[in-house]
């Protein structure tokens, strides 16, 4: 979970699919946030000391992390979150990787043979 509170996103899938907002809360528990105009549902309130009108609010419900892609500022598309690292080319058959073998055994045979 590389995302901060503030951070621009967009939701990747679900029925707010497209949507984008800023990140206002993160339960890390859960693996959950809450995205400014995003997953708004209606919540029916009693009326209360606090609230003493009550009747029906919108609020923004949280949303999974993993349905939410960061984006990037300047071109405002959607990154990978995770952090890729750089290694030497991979070998993608053993076909390869013995063929690989043999010419490195081949040109020792050649090295060995022109020293002498």
């Amino acid at each position: 979970m590389k995302m901060k509170v503030g951070d621009n996103v967009r939701v990747i899938t679900g029925t707010n699919k497209g949507k984008e907002g800023k990140i206002l809360k993160i339960f890390r528990k859960e693996g959950r946030v809450v995205i400014d105009g995003v997953n708004v549902v209606k919540k029916h309130m009693k009326p209360t000391r606090t609230n003493e009108t009550g009747g029906i609010l919108e609020v923004e419900a949280p949303i999974h992390i993993s349905n939410v892609k960061v984006l990037s500022k300047e071109t405002k598309k959607a990154e990978k979150t995770k952090e890729v690292k750089k290694a030497e080319k991979v070998k993608e058959t053993k076909k390869e990787e013995k063929k690989e073998v043999k010419e490195k055994k081949a040109s020792k045979k050649k090295e060995t043979k022109e020293s002498k």
